[in-house]
């Protein structure tokens, strides 16, 4: 179902005062950041700590993806835009739509400088 956009791979910054949470540009050390795909899917909840592993029995997990997220959206009630690969049959649709994170990503094993993308949650669709 996961769309490949890698938002959820980014990592995520949350104000103390209203609990709002905002997107980097920052991927997570594992995400491929040319292909969009992490490099130990298997393994990456074992290598990394606060990777999200989605199940519709924790909607919880839910809070910390984009308003894109087909898991969020399909919990929601909503259905799936049309460059979700799912509807469009072609994994690029995701790029092409400039929905995900090609090439606007830094990997954190580059230690750059953090910059904040989008609120989380903004509408997107």
């Amino acid at each position: 179902m996961c769309d490949g956009c890698a938002l959820c791979c980014m990592h995520k910054l949350e104000d103390e005062d209203t609990g709002e949470v905002y997107y980097t540009d920052v991927a997570c050390r594992l995400l491929d950041i040319e292909t969009c795909r992490c490099t130990d899917y298997a393994s990456r909840a074992k290598r990394v700590a606060e990777c999200l592993v989605l199940s519709v029995d924790r909607p919880e997990t839910f809070r910390w993806l984009p308003a894109s997220c087909a898991y969020g959206r399909l919990a929601n009630g909503k259905g799936l835009p049309e460059w979700h690969p799912l509807i469009s049959g072609r994994p690029e649709s995701v790029h092409e739509a400039g929905i995900s994170m090609l090439g606007r990503s830094v990997s954190e094993n580059d230690g750059v400088e953090w910059r904040v993308l989008q609120k989380l949650g903004e509408p997107d669709d």
